[in-house]
């Protein structure tokens, strides 16, 4: 019970270190996405949203690419433990939208792999993600190139703190825009907390058996990294808001399929669909979403993009906070209507964005006939 305990902690820690890394880490990345996608778009004559949604696009295909690599590690590996799990005496009843905390406690025993995997193989999966962090940072360090801020930006960030920084987190929210698109980026974290806990244990784990979550969640990935690619660069034909429209009707489809599905083994095709259809949305939301913010808030990217990843994060935290207190049937719903209200006040965004942007083409069309008719006026005088 001790040795429990210890490990208990030594998880939290972990995972609060891997926080505080992955925070800032995420909006630096945004950051450089976003002004070299800007200052790409300004030098040769092309619309900067389009460019963004592009540069995003790129960077989630391949993002989102480590779902694949990621899982078919950690399958191979696992897969080589000699105590396999049988689920023959499995009771699908308690699959899929039906299942609740109450009642998966005496599936604990059949759907855990933990106890039947060595020490050997759990150093072998933990060596091998390791060296994969390792070599990241040196490709970072080797080859990203540096970009120079503008001399504004320079004045404006002049020697950053963290009091500062958070600051300007904090400050972020006083646009009204920001706020309006914190319903939308918590369910993005919503989202990917359910599929990566919820389907993988009441649906995957619970109907095939934990050695098959991998393999659906390579499907995932996989979808996902070619899906941002291909909207990232569609955007500039479609526009942002139909991509959106077709995000919503994918997740509510699936939503409304997993609260009526009951989950068979028979059906093995069924669970690499709702997976790859998710992703389908989930790239929309991720590609699109980033790139927006990074438009949107143009003058203020590191504290938008610091928000975009707390209220993200806030999602998962939420998601699997109350993970072993609803019913799936429950926390579906409870995505439903987050998606739902996300995608109204999203709309409400693009629409003040239309009557700024009208506004702005008024005036200016206003100043150039006041140039037009003084210019005029003097060469009449003249």
């Amino acid at each position: 019970m001790g040795d429990c305990k210890l490990y208990r902690y030594s998880l939290i820690i972990t995972s609060a270190i891997l926080g505080i890394g992955a925070g800032p880490l995420w909006a630096s990345k945004c950051t450089y996405l976003t002004i070299s996608g800007i200052r790409f778009a300004k030098q040769n004559g092309r619309e900067k949203m389009d460019i963004v949604n592009q540069y995003f696009g790129l960077f989630f295909l391949i993002y989102q690419s480590s779902g694949i690599w990621g899982n078919l590690i950690s399958s191979l590996v696992l897969n080589q433990n000699p105590n396999k799990v049988a689920t023959d005496n499995i009771s699908y009843s308690y699959c899929g939208a039906n299942n609740c905390p109450t009642s998966t406690t005496e599936l604990r025993n059949t759907t855990t792999l933990a106890s039947g995997v060595s020490d050997m193989l759990r150093y072998t999966l933990m060596g091998i993600y390791t060296g994969s962090g390792v070599i990241a940072i040196l490709l970072i360090v080797i080859f990203l190139d540096q970009i120079d801020l503008s001399e504004e930006q320079k004045e404006e960030n002049n020697n950053p703190t963290i009091c500062t920084s958070l600051l300007g987190t904090i400050r972020q929210l006083k646009d009204k825009r920001q706020c309006l698109l914190i319903p939308l980026t918590m369910f993005s974290g919503f989202q990917q907390g359910f599929l990566s806990s919820e389907f993988t244990k009441a649906y995957v784990t619970c109907a095939l058996g934990i050695h098959f979550v991998g393999y659906v969640m390579i499907c995932f990935g996989a979808t996902n990294s070619i899906f941002s690619m291909v909207f990232g660069n569609i955007s500039q034909y479609t526009g942002r808001i139909a991509l959106f429209m077709l995000a919503t009707a994918i997740s509510v489809s699936c939503i409304i399929a997993l609260l009526l599905w009951s989950p068979d083994p028979k059906q093995l095709s069924v669970f690499f669909i709702f997976p790859a259809l998710w992703s389908i949305s989930d790239a929309i939301c991720q590609t699109l979403l980033n790139a927006f913010y990074g438009v949107l808030f143009d003058d203020h990217k590191e504290a938008a993009f610091a928000n975009y990843r707390l209220w993200e994060s806030l999602g998962y935290v939420i998601a699997f906070a109350y993970s072993n207190h609803l019913c799936v049937s429950v926390k579906l719903y409870v995505v439903l209507v987050i998606l739902l209200i996300g995608m109204i006040l999203y709309l409400v965004v693009e629409y003040l964005e239309y009557r700024k942007q009208k506004a702005s083409s008024q005036d200016t069309n206003i100043v150039i006939m006041e140039e037009s008719l003084k210019v005029l006026y003097e060469t009449e005088l003249g």
